[in-house]
């Protein structure tokens, strides 16, 4: 048994959809962002960083481990699955979830904030974060031209960057003039696995959503 330590938010989304692919049992455990959850004693004995996804594998010497790539690669060791059928491939699978954590994750997150929940509108730093993530989805678009999935067949790497990508609305970035990368977003919806994975725990309302964003930045 696992349990989950997370929150609505796209990194969390990443481990419920992959827990929920590989069926894996699990414990779920909301954390409070608002209430900041993330920042007790209790918590930050499992994630010094304070943040969510946290897992705590009972099965394995109940192993603690956070930062949602490195749970990614984790669980796909463990259980073999969504992480190729060779070590080129798992080398690649691994670039595109780095591309993920260090570009796709961060850029989309700043823009976020800077776009939703920020008091002050400043348009050249919204312009800013919102064009180098436009940037990224066209890496992606360009790399699903003539592939289904990023690398291979699905994979962790599709799961860690969709998980993010699906929301490019709310980030204030539309994918409309590009084709691949709408295929392919569409393509990963449609699993039923990732469905239920995105909505675990439920998400709030808009409206709770900016009022929770704007809560966090405050302080």
């Amino acid at each position: 048994m696992i349990d989950f330590y997370t929150a609505a938010t796209p990194n969390g989304q990443k481990i419920s959809i992959v827990l929920e692919e590989m069926s894996l049992p699990y414990k779920l455990i909301n954390v409070d962002l608002r209430a900041e959850e993330q920042k007790t004693a209790e918590f930050l004995k499992m994630n010094p960083n304070g943040r969510i996804p946290v897992i705590v594998d009972h099965d394995n010497d109940d192993f603690v481990l956070f930062e949602s790539g490195a749970i990614l690669v984790y669980l796909a060791e463990k259980t073999g699955l969504f992480y190729g059928q060779n070590e080129k491939q798992r080398y690649e699978i691994l670039q595109w979830v780095m591309f993920q954590m260090s570009g796709i994750g961060p850029m989309m997150g700043q823009a976020n904030v800077f776009h939703r929940y920020f008091p002050e509108k400043i348009e050249v730093v919204i312009n800013r974060y919102q064009n180098e993530v436009k940037r990224l989805f066209g890496v992606l678009n360009s790399r699903l031209t003539d592939n289904e999935y990023l690398v291979g067949d699905y994979s962790i790497a599709d799961i860690a960057n969709w998980a993010w990508v699906r929301t490019h609305e709310w980030s204030g970035v539309e994918t409309d003039d590009l084709p691949h990368l709408s295929r392919w977003i569409e393509l990963i919806a449609a699993r039923p696995a990732a469905e239920k994975g995105i909505n675990i725990p439920p998400r709030g309302n808009a409206e709770q959503i900016v009022k929770s964003g704007q809560a966090i930045i405050q302080k």
